[in-house]
């Protein structure tokens, strides 16, 4: 009997496992800094020991606009058992649109306006609107969703992870 071939076939699978785990595995966020628009500054060190959304976004990307109250919801619902929302405005987003969008919404989370780009470069160069970033109290980044929340999933992820206190 020749035992090759089931080798050869159980090796691949162990590498195959070897590489799911580091893929799939949470990494660092960026370490970046903030401005809020309304003068804060705050960086994603000062907010470990929350849970953290960021969310880049434009006023002219209408997925964005349709999930700015949902984002709200959730901040106001959350807030008080360690979530924080931090909203990034892209670097071509006029800085007057994105307060009057501000104000309009009456938003309550943190908004920034990533002026210079640098804030999207630390998170692996996003271009596309709305990208949001997930990081759990350790600073890790949990997930990463292109496109507009599908909200019961994450809303369900964010309970799992504010429940790891």
């Amino acid at each position: 009997m020749n035992k090759k071939p089931v080798i050869i076939v159980l090796t691949l699978l162990a590498w195959a496992g070897i590489a799911a785990v580091f893929l799939t595995r949470e990494s660092d966020a960026p370490m970046t800094s903030f401005t809020t628009l309304a003068g804060e500054k705050t960086s994603l060190q000062e907010m470990r020991g929350k849970v953290v959304l960021v969310n880049f976004w434009a006023t002219t990307c209408p997925p964005c606009a349709r999930e700015m109250p949902r984002l709200a919801e959730a901040y106001r619902k959350y807030h008080g058992r360690g979530y924080e929302t931090v909203a990034v405005a892209m670097s071509y987003d006029p800085p007057l649109y994105v307060k009057r969008f501000t104000e309009q919404y009456q938003l309550p989370f943190k908004m920034v306006l990533d002026a210079d780009g640098t804030i999207a470069a630390a998170f692996a160069d996003v271009n596309a609107t709305p990208t949001s970033y997930l990081i759990d109290r350790q600073g890790r980044i949990v997930r990463r969703v292109v496109g507009e929340l599908e909200f019961p999933a994450f809303e369900a992820l964010l309970e799992k992870e504010l429940a790891k206190g």
